[in-house]
């Protein structure tokens, strides 16, 4: 068994949710993370992870350039590679039928659930979305509850970064 690669990190500055810290790996993009110093941000990585952090602006450049675009309304759809690998299954499992929510639209929980065939998941699909390392390209902002209301966001300043990115998209709220 091989050892975790390590993570490459840099900064995406001035979006208008915050300053970001991006991390990549050899095989895509790690994590997404607001307005925190770097040293916690390493130190989530190489807890969450278990590997080797390196600050490397150049190796998170395209990633960078994808989010910038996307928080200034210019990008629908991220085309940046996700290294899944860092996932756990089922994370993994709930995290990808998350990506496939189509921008401007909504999932719920429940859902989410549904379409990984565990219909009786949801709160575990909320656990999954909570922990997810890749807020705003992985798009659980668009997940809201059965009541059709926001319920819990990490990125950010939490609940009023989902609404932004919900309006930003053009989504309905109940």
């Amino acid at each position: 068994m091989s050892a975790k690669p390590c993570l490459y990190t840099g900064q995406l500055l001035g979006t208008p949710i915050g300053d970001l810290w991006l991390a990549v790996s050899t095989d895509g993009l790690a994590a997404v993370e607001c307005n925190i110093p770097s040293a916690d941000f390493e130190a989530f990585l190489a807890k969450r992870f278990k590997c080797q952090v390196e600050y490397k602006q150049r190796k998170v450049k395209s990633a960078a350039a994808e989010i910038s675009e996307y928080l200034q309304g210019y990008r629908r759809h991220f085309t940046l590679v996700i290294d899944w690998t860092l996932l756990r299954p089922f994370q993994r499992l709930a995290l990808q039928a998350t990506y496939d929510i189509p921008y401007g639209e909504t999932r719920t929980y429940k859902h989410i659930a549904e379409a990984i065939h565990r219909p009786r998941a949801a709160r575990a699909v909320g656990r999954a979305e909570a922990t997810n390392p890749m807020p705003l390209v992985i798009p659980c902002h668009r997940v809201i509850g059965t009541d059709g209301k926001l319920h819990g966001y990490g990125l950010g300043e939490g609940l009023p970064t989902k609404e932004f990115l919900l309006k930003m998209e053009g989504a309905l709220i109940a």
